[in-house]
C-alpha cells in the first residue's frame, strides 16, 4: 500500500513540477501557472469529503487501482492539450482521481497498520516519496521532448493501479474495520474542526512552496533549471524523512505535543527560505520539509481519532481535502507575485504555521479508534 500510494502522489507532486515548463514553452504569467495548481486541487476538494463520506458506508478496494489510474492520464494528457481551458480539464482529472484514492487508502491502511503511528508513517512516507521523485522524473521526461513527452508521464500509474490491485488482494486476509461499523466513543467535531484548520493552514504553505520555491530558488541562486529542480527535491525529499521522524516521536511523546513542536519549527524555517540569501536556501528548505511533514501522518490518525464513528470522513478530509485546499490559495499568491515579487508572494507563508499553532493549543489527546469496542 506504500508503494501504491507513492505511484499515486507522485502526480500531486508532478503539477507543481510542470509549473516552470509551462511557464518556459507556453509564456504563461505566474497566475495562470498557478491556476493549474489550483485546477488540480479545486474538484479534488470538493469531491473529497463525498469518496470518504461513501467509504463510511460501503467498502471500495476498486477505487484504489482506478482512481491510480485516473490521477496518471490527467496529467499524463494535461501537456499535450492545445489549449489552456482544456490543460486546466486534464489536471482537474487527475485532481479528481487523487480525490478518490485517499480516503478508501487511509482507513485500510490503518487498519493493516493496527493503529500504530510508525506503521502510518511508513504509508504516509510512500506518498511522501511519490511527492519527492515527481521532480525528477518530470524533469527527465520534459529533457526528452519537453510538455509534448508528457505522455510518458502514465508510467508510475499503471505501475500504481497494479500495486494497489495486489494490496487490495493481499488485505482481504485482514480485512479493515466494515464502514459504518459503530464504534464505542463519540464524535468531537470542535476538535476535529480546530485539527483541519491547522492542516489547511500547513496545506497553503506546502502548496505555495510546491508551486514557486523552484523559481524562487532560480532566482536567488541562479542555476536555471537545476537549481528550481533541486530546489523541489530538498523539499519533498526533507519530507520523507520528517514523516518517519513523526511517527516515532509520536510514539514516544504523543502525537499533540510532536504535531505543535512541528508547527513552531515551521515558522522560522519559512522565514529563512524567504530571507537567507544564497546556497544557505537549500538548508531551510529541508527544515521547512520536516517541520511540515513531521506532522503529517499524526493529522491522519488524530482526524481518524477525533470522528471514531466517520473514518472515512475523517481520513478524506485530514489526508485529502485539507491538503487539496491549499491548491486555492495557488492564484492569490500568483496574482501577488505578478504585482509584486515572489519574495513578496511567499512572505505571507511566514504567518500561517503560527496560526496552525494557535489552534492546536489547548486540544486533549482523543483515545486511538482501535482500542474502541465495535458495538453490534
Amino acid at each position: 500500500m506504500s508503494l501504491g500510494h507513492a505511484c499515486v502522489d507522485v502526480y500531486q507532486g508532478a503539477v507543481a513540477a510542470l509549473v516552470p515548463f509551462f511557464v518556459a514553452e507556453r509564456a504563461l504569467s505566474y497566475a495562470a501557472a498557478s491556476g493549474i495548481v489550483l485546477a488540480a486541487s479545486l474538484l479534488s476538494s470538493v469531491v473529497q469529503p463525498l469518496f470518504g463520506a461513501l467509504t463510511d458506508r460501503r467498502a471500495m478496494p476498486w477505487l484504489l487501482p482506478l482512481s491510480a489510474l485516473t490521477a496518471g492520464v490527467g496529467v499524463a494528457l494535461s501537456g499535450v492539450c492545445g489549449s489552456y481551458p482544456l490543460t486546466l480539464a486534464a489536471v482537474a482529472v487527475s485532481g479528481i482521481g487523487v480525490a478518490a484514492y485517499h480516503p478508501e487508502a487511509a482507513r485500510a491502511a490503518r487498519a493493516v497498520a493496527s493503529g500504530a503511528n510508525t506503521g502510518m508513517g511508513w504509508f504516509s512516507l510512500g506518498g511522501n516519496v511519490g511527492f519527492a521523485l515527481a521532480p525528477l522524473l518530470v524533469a527527465a521526461v520534459m529533457a526528452g521532448g519537453g510538455l509534448d513527452a508528457s505522455p510518458l508521464l502514465v508510467v508510475p500509474a499503471v505501475a500504481g493501479a497494479g500495486l494497489c490491485a495486489a494490496a487490495v488482494r493481499a488485505s482481504r486476509a485482514r480485512p479493515a474495520p466494515g464502514p459504518g461499523t459503530a464504534r464505542a466513543g463519540t464524535d468531537d467535531w470542535p476538535s476535529f474542526l480546530r485539527l483541519s484548520g491547522a492542516v489547511v493552514c500547513r496545506s497553503v504553505v506546502f502548496v505555495g512552496l510546491s508551486a514557486f520555491v523552484s523559481l524562487y530558488v532560480r532566482e536567488r541562486v541562479g542555476g536555471g533549471d537545476v537549481a528550481g529542480t533541486a530546489a523541489l527535491c530538498v523539499l519533498y525529499t526533507g519530507g520523507a524523512v520528517g514523516t518517519v521522524l513523526g511517527g516515532r516521536l509520536a510514539d514516544r511523546f504523543g502525537r499533540l505535543p510532536v504535531v505543535r513542536g512541528a508547527y513552531a519549527l515551521t515558522v522560522p524555517a519559512v522565514a529563512g527560505v524567504v530571507f537567507v540569501p544564497g546556497p544557505a536556501v537549500y538548508l531551510f528548505v529541508a527544515v521547512t520539509s520536516a517541520g511540515l511533514y513531521m506532522p503529517f501522518s499524526l493529522h491522519v490518525t488524530l482526524g481518524q481519532d477525533y470522528l471514531p464513528g466517520r473514518v472515512g470522513t475523517a481520513s478524506g478530509v485530514t489526508l485529502g481535502l485539507t491538503v487539496s485546499v491549499g491548491g486555492l490559495a495557488a492564484p492569490a499568491l500568483g496574482a501577488l507575485a505578478d504585482a509584486a515579487s515572489l519574495r513578496t508572494a511567499l512572505v505571507p507563508l511566514i504567518a500561517l504555521p503560527a496560526l496552525g499553532g494557535l489552534l492546536l493549543s489547548g486540544l486533549r489527546e482523543p483515545a486511538p479508534a482501535e482500542r474502541l469496542a465495535p458495538t453490534g
